[in-house]
């Protein structure tokens, strides 16, 4: 399969224009899976909850019918990340596929302010299947927890989906690591640009990028501008959990000596 990774900057609260942007690198380039960033329909830094209130909608609404449509059109496969409301709100992420939703993802482990506005995920690490193999998501801070891409990969993961709005450098080289500990694929979609708002500026790393099973990286994109770039992947190799032929990745796994 060919998987793009769609690194944006997205202008803050124009989700109408944002969207559109997006939908217009994609088509410029064809892939059978695209990966596109956290929140990168509204951008990240909410003053206060009011405003994420504001500018979140539910995980049905309007754009997940624009990228639905793009889906359905290009038989095509879409993970976008995206602010839900819901009884609560969550940092969010959608899985969607030429005959619509396929599966929801809401973030565990959140970072800095963004436990001002969002409530952790309740989902867990839930793996779907799709043509071309079994895919799960995470959403950036949750790379730095090795129990995340641990856990998709126990559940038949063959591909990690991460959306990102990366502000810490070491995420990149740590997807290796990852990669490398759960012979499973990562597709990391980032943004680039900053943002001065909620008196905190931040400035996002770009670097987005593509991970095999064996934590080789077959692309990394530029830490400064919008870009979309793919890798062709086979998933079927990430079922192999060997490393030698007397060791497994998962299979030689100690649950019983792991105590806290």
């Amino acid at each position: 399969m060919r998987v793009a990774v769609v690194q944006t900057n997205p202008v803050f609260g124009k989700r109408q224009e944002n969207i559109e942007r997006t939908l217009d690198r994609m088509a410029s380039l064809a892939a059978d899976l695209y990966v596109l960033p956290e929140l990168c329909t509204t951008g990240y830094s909410f003053n206060d909850k009011d405003e994420a209130e504001s500018l979140a909608e539910k995980a049905d609404g309007r754009t997940f019918e624009r990228y639905s449509q793009f889906a359905h059109e290009h038989e095509t496969y879409v993970v976008y990340g995206f602010a839900e409301k819901a009884e609560v709100l969550y940092n969010a992420s959608l899985l969607v596929g030429p005959d619509g939703l396929i599966g929801l993802y809401r973030k565990v482990h959140l970072f800095d302010r963004e436990k001002l506005f969002f409530t952790p995920g309740n989902l867990g690490f839930p793996v779907y299947k799709t043509s071309f193999g079994p895919i799960g998501m995470m959403i950036c801070f949750d790379w730095l927890f090795p129990e995340s891409a641990r856990s998709l990969a126990l559940k038949g993961a063959q591909l990690i989906a991460h959306p990102a709005n990366l502000v810490l450098p070491y995420c990149p080289d740590a997807l290796v690591t990852r990669c490398l500990e759960n012979h499973v694929f990562t597709a990391t979609a980032d943004r680039v640009g900053s943002e001065q708002r909620g008196g905190v500026s931040l400035s996002f790393i770009g670097s987005s990028e593509i991970v095999d099973q064996n934590g080789n990286v077959l692309l990394r994109l530029s830490q400064t501008e919008e870009q979309i770039a793919s890798a062709d992947i086979d998933l079927s190799q990430a079922s192999n959990k060997r490393i030698n032929e007397r060791n497994d990745v998962l299979a030689d796994r100690r649950p019983d000596q792991y105590t806290a």
